[in-house]
């Protein structure tokens, strides 16, 4: 039977995400097709299952378990029931119903195609997005309406809620200042902002854009470690909320970022995709992809509507960090983005040396002779060779150009050694990455038995004391 909208479990429905995000068309819609089921003391699914719709909880309570261990009890109405209970495909764990709970299951491809979505205005430049129903001041509407957060899972939109925290800027009030470490994501709640940028230390302010209530800012120098870029100042009394680094970082960039290896870039490359180089026009033309065009990352926010949103994308840096902050910003513009795993540093070595010596040969050949009244002569020769003797430039000529490519072949040796020690840093650098998360993992799986052993301890003490007693 379809669910009212006007009826009690039409208003629950109305606020679990994200479905509280819809045209009042579409979601009248999805109530026309919702079914509520009811179970008892049963499973509402299992771990390992594929089914990959959406199990809203709408009233009763639900444990989630793995490997009969409690992970955690849902209630009805609660913060963490207004989105879907445990949504990674397959399951990861268990949901259990705790006696009478009622709940709802929805088609995971109804949701993401009646989601708002953005329709390109032809002749303005600009994005328009349809209004729902809700405040359109609201600030989780304007979360829940950004491509980046569209694409999270509901879990980490639960954490991502409950993690964030309020801080208050007056007018004028700096927020970040360029040149310091990044800490924060900003996400404005109400007011304005300035950013602006210092080219030079004793160059003249430049103002770049003004955000206001929805807007996010301070990602670029978490992604990329290094520096802030920008000065971001309160032009307005000014609320926002903040998510630290390591939040961030786990609850919104690992899901959102996807990285490819270089055979996986030559695939999609030879299919239509574009090879996005954002590193500086100086490092570019020393060394690049071939059919890569060059981006630069400080220039990237102007030439965004010049990309397509029908191809993807592949971004480029030196060593993928800076391609990290570029994708984010291609991601939030809905620009289908991915990342060359390592960036250039992971291209294989003997690609990059043999590009190198070719170019450094070409300037070698180039330079090795000059045109002087249509007479060519060696402009590298030592000053005591006798000029005026032909015979014995012959005989001192194949000695210098031996010793000229012989300082060429070290020289391309050199870089050989070093590009292949980049190479293995590379490489060494994934492996640690993979073993702190295994390791964050296992402590993760560790408290969490700790916690249960606690509590079995605590009911053993019970019992015990019980038949003591009797």
């Amino acid at each position: 039977m379809a669910v009212d909208v006007n009826s009690e479990d039409g208003q629950i429905l109305r606020k679990l995400i994200p479905l509280n995000t819809l045209p009042t068309a579409q979601f009248a819609e999805l109530c026309s097709k919702a079914v509520v089921e009811k179970l008892h003391d049963d499973f509402l699914f299992r771990k390992g299952e594929a089914d990959d719709r959406l199990v809203y909880l709408l009233t009763g309570e639900v444990s989630l378990q793995s490997d009969g261990l409690v992970v955690e009890s849902v209630i009805a109405d609660s913060d963490a029931a207004k989105f879907a209970l445990a949504h990674q495909i397959p399951r990861k764990i268990d949901a259990i119903a705790k006696g009478t709970v009622r709940i709802l299951r929805l088609d995971a491809s109804f949701i993401k195609n009646a989601r708002v979505q953005p329709v390109e205005a032809e002749d303005k430049g600009y994005m328009i997005i349809e209004e729902s129903e809700a405040d359109p001041d609201d600030w989780m509407t304007a979360l829940l309406r950004s491509p980046i957060f569209q694409r999270l899972p509901p879990a980490n939109l639960q954490k991502i809620l409950m993690g964030l925290e309020t801080v208050d800027f007056e007018k004028g009030q700096v927020i970040v200042e360029q040149g310091s470490a990044g800490d924060y994501y900003y996400l404005i709640k109400s007011g304005h902002c300035l950013l602006t940028r210092k080219p030079s230390p004793n160059a003249k302010e430049i103002k770049l854009a003004e955000l206001g209530n929805g807007d996010t800012f301070g990602e670029d120098a978490l992604l990329s470690e290094a520096p802030r870029n920008v000065t971001v100042t309160a032009i307005a009394k000014t609320v926002l909320f903040r998510l630290n680094k390591d939040q961030f970082i786990t609850l919104i960039k690992d899901p959102s970022l996807k990285f490819i290896s270089y055979i996986e870039m030559q695939d999609l490359v030879s299919r239509g995709a574009i090879l996005l180089d954002v590193r500086s026009q100086d490092e570019y033309e020393v060394w690049h992809l071939d059919g890569s065009i060059n981006a630069p990352f400080f220039t990237l926010r102007m030439q965004l509507k010049t990309l397509s949103r029908e191809k993807p994308v592949i971004v480029v840096c030196a060593n993928g960090k800076q391609s990290e902050a570029a994708a984010f910003l291609l991601l939030r513009n809905r620009v289908k983005a991915l990342i060359l795993r390592g960036g250039m540093e992971s291209v294989a070595p003997e690609l990059m040396v043999t590009h190198q010596a070719s170019v450094m040969r070409a300037k070698t050949e180039a330079a090795r002779f000059k045109i002087d009244d249509g007479i060519e002569t060696l402009i590298d020769l030592p000053e005591s060779l006798p000029q005026d003797n032909n015979s014995s430039l012959l005989e001192k000529t194949p000695s210098v150009l031996r010793q000229a490519e012989s300082y060429e072949d070290k020289v391309v040796n050199l870089t050989s050694e070093n590009q292949a020690l980049n190479h293995r840093n590379a490489q060494l650098k994934a492996l640690c990455l993979k073993l702190k998360e295994e390791k964050e993992s296992h402590e993760k799986q560790l408290l969490s038995l700790q916690q249960q052993i606690v509590k079995l301890t605590q009911m053993v003490s019970i019992l015990k004391g019980t038949k003591d007693g009797g």
